[in-house]
Protein backbone atom coordinates (compact mmCIF):
# COMPACT_ATOMS: atom_id res chain seq x y z
CA UNK A 1 0.00 0.00 0.00
CA UNK A 2 1.22 3.34 -0.53
CA UNK A 3 1.87 5.52 1.85
CA UNK A 4 2.74 9.25 2.31
CA UNK A 5 6.53 8.44 3.51
CA UNK A 6 7.19 6.37 0.55
CA UNK A 7 10.44 7.67 -1.60
CA UNK A 8 9.53 9.79 -4.17
CA UNK A 9 10.52 9.88 -7.56
CA UNK A 10 9.86 11.80 -10.78
CA UNK A 11 6.35 13.11 -11.24
CA UNK A 12 4.80 11.03 -14.46
CA UNK A 13 3.60 13.20 -17.53
CA UNK A 14 -0.47 12.49 -18.81
CA UNK A 15 0.18 11.73 -22.25
CA UNK A 16 -3.70 10.34 -23.41
CA UNK A 17 -6.63 12.35 -23.12
CA UNK A 18 -7.82 9.92 -20.31
CA UNK A 19 -4.46 10.22 -18.48
CA UNK A 20 -4.96 14.35 -18.76
CA UNK A 21 -8.64 14.23 -17.49
CA UNK A 22 -7.22 12.56 -14.20
CA UNK A 23 -5.05 14.97 -14.15
CA UNK A 24 -6.82 17.48 -14.18
CA UNK A 25 -9.46 15.92 -11.46
CA UNK A 26 -5.89 15.54 -9.16
CA UNK A 27 -4.90 19.06 -9.42
CA UNK A 28 -8.67 20.66 -9.23
CA UNK A 29 -9.29 18.16 -5.99
CA UNK A 30 -5.77 20.07 -4.61
CA UNK A 31 -6.63 23.43 -5.24
CA UNK A 32 -9.93 22.92 -3.52
CA UNK A 33 -7.96 21.33 -0.54
CA UNK A 34 -4.92 24.48 -0.85
CA UNK A 35 -7.41 26.99 -1.01
CA UNK A 36 -9.73 26.23 2.25
CA UNK A 37 -7.30 24.93 4.75
CA UNK A 38 -3.71 25.71 3.26
CA UNK A 39 -0.16 22.81 3.49
CA UNK A 40 -1.71 20.62 5.90
CA UNK A 41 -5.48 20.47 4.83
CA UNK A 42 -3.59 18.64 1.02
CA UNK A 43 -3.65 15.11 2.37
CA UNK A 44 -3.28 12.13 0.01
CA UNK A 45 -5.73 9.67 0.52
CA UNK A 46 -8.53 12.57 0.58
CA UNK A 47 -7.29 14.32 -2.69
CA UNK A 48 -7.56 10.40 -4.18
CA UNK A 49 -10.81 10.07 -2.62
CA UNK A 50 -12.11 14.10 -4.32
CA UNK A 51 -10.75 13.24 -7.85
CA UNK A 52 -11.65 9.72 -7.58
CA UNK A 53 -8.73 7.93 -8.25
CA UNK A 54 -6.88 5.13 -6.95
CA UNK A 55 -4.67 6.16 -4.22
CA UNK A 56 -1.71 4.56 -5.83
CA UNK A 57 -2.51 5.78 -9.11
CA UNK A 58 -2.47 9.67 -7.42
CA UNK A 59 1.54 8.62 -6.41
CA UNK A 60 2.37 7.63 -9.71
CA UNK A 61 1.16 11.15 -11.19
CA UNK A 62 2.67 12.88 -7.93
CA UNK A 63 4.80 11.13 -5.70
CA UNK A 64 4.38 13.37 -2.79
CA UNK A 65 2.53 16.13 -1.36
CA UNK A 66 5.06 18.43 -2.33
CA UNK A 67 5.28 17.03 -5.78
CA UNK A 68 1.41 17.86 -5.90
CA UNK A 69 1.43 21.32 -4.64
CA UNK A 70 4.42 22.46 -7.03
CA UNK A 71 2.31 20.56 -9.78
CA UNK A 72 -0.75 22.91 -8.50
CA UNK A 73 1.85 26.05 -8.86
CA UNK A 74 2.26 25.07 -12.01
CA UNK A 75 -1.17 24.81 -13.26
CA UNK A 76 -1.77 28.50 -11.60
CA UNK A 77 1.36 29.97 -13.50
CA UNK A 78 -0.15 28.46 -16.80
CA UNK A 79 -3.47 30.13 -16.16
CA UNK A 80 -2.09 32.80 -15.50
CA UNK A 81 -0.05 33.07 -18.37
CA UNK A 82 -2.95 32.48 -20.49
CA UNK A 83 -5.17 35.08 -18.69
CA UNK A 84 -1.96 37.48 -19.68
CA UNK A 85 -2.17 36.48 -23.41
CA UNK A 86 -6.27 36.91 -23.61
CA UNK A 87 -6.12 40.28 -22.16
CA UNK A 88 -2.75 42.00 -22.69
CA UNK A 89 -1.35 44.84 -21.28
CA UNK A 90 -1.01 48.04 -22.42
CA UNK A 91 1.92 49.59 -20.79
CA UNK A 92 4.59 50.47 -23.64
CA UNK A 93 7.81 50.39 -20.67
CA UNK A 94 9.04 46.96 -20.11
CA UNK A 95 9.22 47.80 -16.22
CA UNK A 96 5.95 48.96 -16.18
CA UNK A 97 4.61 45.67 -17.84
CA UNK A 98 6.59 43.64 -15.86
CA UNK A 99 4.76 45.21 -12.40
CA UNK A 100 1.79 44.88 -13.32
CA UNK A 101 1.44 41.28 -14.21
CA UNK A 102 3.26 40.66 -11.14
CA UNK A 103 0.21 42.97 -9.77
CA UNK A 104 -2.21 40.76 -11.19
CA UNK A 105 -0.85 37.78 -9.77
CA UNK A 106 -0.84 39.28 -6.25
CA UNK A 107 -4.01 39.94 -6.50
CA UNK A 108 -5.03 36.53 -7.34
CA UNK A 109 -2.77 35.62 -4.11
CA UNK A 110 -4.52 37.83 -1.49
CA UNK A 111 -7.83 35.99 -2.75
CA UNK A 112 -6.48 33.25 -1.88
CA UNK A 113 -3.74 33.20 0.53
CA UNK A 114 -4.29 29.61 2.16
CA UNK A 115 -3.50 28.23 -1.57
CA UNK A 116 -0.47 30.65 -2.22
CA UNK A 117 1.13 29.41 1.24
CA UNK A 118 0.48 26.07 0.25
CA UNK A 119 2.07 26.33 -2.89
CA UNK A 120 5.17 28.40 -1.73
CA UNK A 121 5.76 25.73 1.47
CA UNK A 122 5.92 23.23 -1.42
CA UNK A 123 8.69 25.13 -3.60
CA UNK A 124 10.37 25.13 -0.51
CA UNK A 125 10.46 22.05 1.15
CA UNK A 126 11.44 20.06 -2.36
CA UNK A 127 13.82 18.08 -2.36
CA UNK A 128 16.27 16.56 -5.49
CA UNK A 129 13.16 14.19 -6.11
CA UNK A 130 11.12 17.54 -7.48
CA UNK A 131 13.94 19.05 -9.12
CA UNK A 132 12.57 19.12 -12.51
CA UNK A 133 9.36 20.18 -11.19
CA UNK A 134 10.97 23.07 -9.68
CA UNK A 135 13.07 23.96 -12.93
CA UNK A 136 9.37 23.85 -14.70
CA UNK A 137 8.53 26.39 -11.81
CA UNK A 138 11.33 28.45 -12.98
CA UNK A 139 11.15 28.11 -16.39
CA UNK A 140 7.09 29.23 -16.60
CA UNK A 141 7.62 31.93 -14.28
CA UNK A 142 10.46 32.99 -16.57
CA UNK A 143 8.39 33.02 -19.85
CA UNK A 144 5.66 35.33 -18.25
CA UNK A 145 8.28 37.77 -16.95
CA UNK A 146 9.88 37.62 -20.76
CA UNK A 147 6.32 37.76 -22.27
CA UNK A 148 4.83 40.69 -20.28
CA UNK A 149 7.84 42.78 -21.07
CA UNK A 150 7.29 42.21 -24.73
CA UNK A 151 11.59 43.05 -25.27
CA UNK A 152 13.00 42.72 -28.46
CA UNK A 153 14.28 39.32 -29.27
CA UNK A 154 18.07 41.06 -29.37
CA UNK A 155 17.82 42.51 -25.92
CA UNK A 156 16.87 39.16 -23.98
CA UNK A 157 20.27 37.84 -23.35
CA UNK A 158 21.39 40.98 -21.61
CA UNK A 159 17.94 41.23 -19.51
CA UNK A 160 17.78 37.54 -18.22
CA UNK A 161 19.99 38.32 -15.29
CA UNK A 162 17.36 41.26 -14.23
CA UNK A 163 14.30 39.05 -14.81
CA UNK A 164 16.06 36.66 -12.43
CA UNK A 165 16.66 39.10 -10.06
CA UNK A 166 12.63 40.09 -10.37
CA UNK A 167 11.70 36.59 -9.91
CA UNK A 168 13.66 35.85 -6.71
CA UNK A 169 12.38 39.05 -5.49
CA UNK A 170 8.83 38.18 -6.32
CA UNK A 171 9.11 35.00 -4.70
CA UNK A 172 10.81 36.62 -1.36
CA UNK A 173 7.99 39.02 -1.19
CA UNK A 174 5.06 36.70 -1.70
CA UNK A 175 6.75 34.73 1.02
CA UNK A 176 7.57 37.29 3.63
CA UNK A 177 3.75 38.84 2.96
CA UNK A 178 2.52 35.28 3.50
CA UNK A 179 4.67 34.86 6.98
CA UNK A 180 3.46 38.30 8.18
CA UNK A 181 7.13 39.31 8.16
CA UNK A 182 5.92 42.14 5.37
CA UNK A 183 3.08 44.40 5.33
CA UNK A 184 1.37 44.55 1.60
CA UNK A 185 2.69 48.02 0.97
CA UNK A 186 6.46 46.57 1.47
CA UNK A 187 6.01 43.72 -0.53
CA UNK A 188 4.26 46.20 -3.58
CA UNK A 189 7.33 48.47 -3.18
CA UNK A 190 10.11 45.54 -3.10
CA UNK A 191 8.72 44.23 -6.53
CA UNK A 192 8.71 47.88 -7.88
CA UNK A 193 12.21 48.10 -6.95
CA UNK A 194 12.67 45.13 -8.75
CA UNK A 195 10.71 45.58 -11.98
CA UNK A 196 13.13 49.18 -12.22
CA UNK A 197 16.02 47.36 -12.76
CA UNK A 198 14.95 46.11 -15.53
CA UNK A 199 12.83 49.17 -17.31
CA UNK A 200 16.97 50.76 -16.28
CA UNK A 201 18.50 47.70 -18.37
CA UNK A 202 20.15 46.71 -14.43
CA UNK A 203 20.89 49.99 -12.98
CA UNK A 204 18.89 51.08 -10.04
CA UNK A 205 19.74 54.99 -10.68
CA UNK A 206 16.36 56.19 -11.91
CA UNK A 207 12.69 56.58 -10.74
CA UNK A 208 10.47 53.18 -10.10
CA UNK A 209 8.36 52.05 -13.12
CA UNK A 210 4.91 52.16 -11.41
CA UNK A 211 6.23 56.34 -11.11
CA UNK A 212 5.39 56.34 -14.80
CA UNK A 213 2.01 55.23 -15.19
CA UNK A 214 -1.65 55.14 -13.29
CA UNK A 215 -2.37 52.58 -10.21
CA UNK A 216 -3.51 48.81 -11.39
CA UNK A 217 -7.10 48.55 -10.98
CA UNK A 218 -7.15 51.51 -8.12
CA UNK A 219 -4.68 50.00 -5.84
CA UNK A 220 -2.06 52.67 -4.57
CA UNK A 221 1.50 53.21 -5.75
CA UNK A 222 4.42 51.49 -3.59
CA UNK A 223 4.86 55.61 -2.76
CA UNK A 224 1.32 55.87 -1.63
CA UNK A 225 -0.26 57.52 -3.56
CA UNK A 226 -3.26 56.92 -5.80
Amino acid sequence: MATEQQVPQASAPARTARQRARRRRILDAATTLAASGGFDAVQMREVADTSQVALGTLYRYFPSKVHLLIGVLQDQLRQLHSTLRERPLTERDPGDRLYRTLMRAFRAHQREPRLAEAMMRALLFADRSAREEVREVSRLTTEILLDATALPVEEVPGRLSAVRVVQHTWHSALISWLSGNATLEEAHTDIATACRLLADGGRTDSGSPVDRGSPVDGEQRPDGTG
